[in-house]
């Protein structure tokens, strides 16, 4: 069975979304570690916004962006919409019950399905406990606005830090794991 691992670029006051505020942050160290992600993943799991940019951009980059573009084009995508009936670019759509396609994706593979970006998809692993591991990349900057990690209304989880990465960049990356607590008896 394979690891839901989530990769999330997110700036210190926790916004996520619209990440172009990461270009000044990465570099030769942040490429390396990037590429050894992607080369032990098996598949990759997406949400429709983030589909819909890779898909547009990815293809046309084998040229400019070597072996890491053609083997992200190459890994097989799965596509969380409940809007798209049909997907390009080596993927196909997951519309049904979250929670049993979701594993059903895991136990397919024996590596990394790895999760970028997504958002609405990451809380909502996140909440049905489904995330195996949660890579932040956080990056030295306040963007201010924008979506955040985790929405006011996410449930209270707690997470076990696995290790760090410091880039020459200043950014750092977290590798968090979710805390499985055994089930307490009920207090005397």
């Amino acid at each position: 069975m394979g690891k839901i691992v989530a990769l999330t670029y997110v700036s210190l006051d926790g916004v996520m979304d619209n990440p172009v505020w990461t270009g000044p942050y990465f570099n030769g160290d942040h490429a390396k570690y990037a590429h050894g992600q992607l080369f032990v993943a098996d598949a990759l799991l997406l949400g429709r916004v983030t589909y819909e940019g890779m898909s547009a951009a990815w293809p046309h980059m084998e040229e400019s962006e070597g072996e890491f573009a053609v083997r992200m084009n190459s890994l097989p995508k799965h596509v969380v919409s409940t809007t798209l009936e049909r997907a390009d670019w080596n993927a196909e759509v997951v519309s049904g019950e979250l929670a049993i396609e979701i594993r059903e994706i895991r136990d397919r593979y024996t590596g990394d399905v790895l999760l970028y970006g997504s958002g609405e998809l990451q809380s909502s692993l996140v909440r049905l406990g489904l995330v195996d591991e949660l890579k932040l990349w956080i990056h030295p900057v306040v963007v201010g606005r924008g979506k955040r990690l985790f929405p006011e209304t996410a449930p209270s989880t707690s997470w076990t830090l696995a290790g760090t990465t410091t880039f020459s960049s200043g950014a750092v990356l977290l590798d968090l794991r979710p805390e499985r607590r055994a089930a307490q008896a009920p207090e005397a």
